[in-house]
């Protein structure tokens, strides 16, 4: 009788492969370089308070991502995601100082909202076939220019404030902007609203049937479609999930800081979109991971707040910005193509 002894290199390429097929694994790797080097090079990264400030301002850009990462999945592009956080808080902000609405109704009202525009998005992308890139850009200015010119109609200014004063102000308050006390530091909630929101969509994307509809009408719509995959409701679905993340990241800028402006939100959806592309994400959809892009949000987080620590000119965050856009390109490209020869 002969035995047959597996050879160990058989076993490391299998790791490997488990691993290259991952689309995060890129981003983990670029998340422990960067935090590797702000801990070395800025003596407040790694405090209480460091850690809690860079956590802090990745948490609303990773709620933002994982929902842009999960449209890119599928496809599509939502340039409207920025401002749209900045509509929802008006929104809010509007009824409740200027309509006397309890803030829970005034959140309802904005989420409904958000939700009208999401549904627009998607069916009119999928109605016209225009690419989403051009039907969210005029959804996009459209919102930019409502913001401003109802804010200045009621208000007289470009600002809407007074949130605290409204009822129910505590309460709303206390569930998307209370603080958490850990170890004598206070951390933002909206920190756990950020994992949450990735762990959910985590799970959706890879554990159930409309997480393999994402990824089959991200890679090949026509033949999603033969196979009885519902691509124009999966599809406007994913344009509503953007609109409730920028609702709630409405909802937690405008009842942390009680006021906004009506040009906040602007430019924000590039972040977005290269927080996913670092994550994982392809542009040509198909492929990318929700955890990828909240990971692609700490990068951010870590690196903006690593270069105020270390007392750089913050103008370097800029360029930071572009090489790991490139460098996330390639990464994922080269990933990708491994990913494939593994998987025939």
């Amino acid at each position: 009788m002969t035995t047959t002894t597996l050879d160990e290199r058989v076993g490391a390429t299998r790791l490997s492969d488990r691993l290259v097929v991952r689309p995060e694994i890129g981003a983990l790797l670029g998340a422990v370089v960067v935090f590797a080097f702000f801990s070395i090079t800025a003596d407040q990264f790694l405090t209480g308070d460091g850690v809690a400030t860079w956590l802090d301002d990745a948490s609303t850009l990773g709620i933002m991502a994982v929902a842009v990462s999960l449209l890119m999945i599928g496809g599509e592009f939502d340039l409207s995601a920025g401002v749209m956080t900045a509509s929802t808080a008006l929104v809010t902000a509007i009824l409740a100082t200027q309509a006397g609405w309890n803030v829970w109704l005034a959140l309802l009202a904005s989420l409904v909202f958000a939700l009208a525009v999401g549904v627009f998005n998607g069916w009119l992308v999928m109605r016209t076939g225009l690419p989403s890139f051009i039907v969210t850009l005029g959804t996009f200015l459209a919102l930019q220019g409502l913001n401003l010119g109802v804010t200045r109609l009621v208000t007289g200014t470009v600002q809407v404030s007074g949130m605290r004063s409204a009822d129910g102000y505590a309460s709303s308050g206390f569930v998307f902007a209370s603080t958490v006390e850990i170890g004598g530091t206070k951390f933002q909630i909206s920190i756990l609203w950020w994992i949450g929101f990735a762990a959910v969509a985590a799970w959706l994307l890879v554990r159930t049937r409309f997480g393999n509809w994402i990824f089959a009408v991200g890679g090949s719509p026509v033949s999603s479609r033969a196979v009885g995959v519902p691509v124009k409701r999966t599809k406007i679905l994913l344009f509503m999930t953007t609109a409730v993340a920028g609702w709630l990241v409405g909802s937690i800028n405008i009842l942390r800081f009680a006021s906004v402006q009506a040009n906040q939100g602007i430019g924000l959806e590039l972040q977005f979109i290269i927080a996913a592309v670092v994550g994982g994400c392809l542009l040509t959809g198909g492929f990318g991971s929700a955890i990828g892009a909240a990971i692609g949000a700490l990068i951010f987080g870590m690196a903006r707040q690593g270069i105020v620590f270390a007392r750089w000119d913050s103008d370097w965050f800029m360029l930071f910005l572009g090489v790991m856009l490139l460098a996330a390109v390639l990464v994922n490209n080269t990933f990708r193509r491994r990913a494939e020869r593994v998987r025939r």
